[in-house]
């Protein structure tokens, strides 16, 4: 016999932020590890070495706001057993040929042809190549992992589903994630510009209003 208690929330105690900021990875030689992800231009945060041999290393990925560390003693977990790391951009290809053109071997975009094919093995039949029709957002992948077989997940992300992001705060955390909303804004205005059969002088405002509600996964303008 099971007895489940349930505690009612305090709602007057005021929230406090948690921000998920750094996930462990286990590696078999920190030096090699260091020189890969170094090698993918990400950023080296720390290196830190202590007498009683522990070792922090930390990288962060370029717009990033979580960041991946490993070292020695760090973690009991089998070298290479961390699988389906997300990375998410707001162009799959453009991604992949980055990661390709820092000599990772990484595969060729795909989207899921069977639920869940995105997690199996390069090769899996479940692979269907090239983007999602559409590049429909949550649904185009590509995966790569690092010389002890840790397992990387590049999903392309677009709009955002409702409740993902704050919708009193957007940002971008680059310039080309900046330039690739405002490139999707300029061809969904170009739609509404021919639907209306007239240009829209107030086009900077429908931008603005397209960006925000796709980042906050809203109801995106016609």
């Amino acid at each position: 016999m099971s007895t489940n208690v349930v505690r009612s929330i305090d709602t007057s105690v005021a929230r406090v932020d948690l921000k998920f900021e750094a996930v462990v990875i286990p590696v078999s030689d920190v030096d090699r590890a260091k020189e890969f992800y170094k090698g993918l231009g990400w950023r080296l945060d720390a290196d830190f070495r202590f007498d009683n041999g522990f070792r922090i290393v930390q990288f962060t990925p370029p717009g990033s706001a979580c960041s991946v560390q490993f070292g020695t003693n760090i973690t009991t977990a089998v070298p290479g057993s961390a699988r389906g790391l997300y990375l998410v951009a707001s162009d799959i290809e453009a991604a992949r040929g980055e990661l390709a053109a820092h000599a990772v071997e990484v595969s060729d975009v795909f989207h899921a042809g069977t639920p869940g094919a995105q997690f199996q093995p390069d090769g899996t039949s479940g692979r269907v190549r090239g983007p999602s029709p559409d590049h429909a957002t949550y649904s185009s992948f590509a995966t790569f992992s690092d010389p002890d077989g840790n397992g990387w997940l590049l999903q392309e992300v677009t709009t955002r589903l409702p409740g993902r992001i704050d919708s009193a705060t957007t940002t971008f955390a680059s310039a080309k994630e900046l330039a690739s909303a405002l490139r999707r804004a300029a061809t969904a205005h170009g739609d509404h510009e021919k639907r209306s059969g007239a240009a829209d002088p107030n086009w900077p405002d429908w931008y603005a209003s397209y960006m925000v509600a796709e980042q906050t996964g809203n109801e995106l303008p016609k």
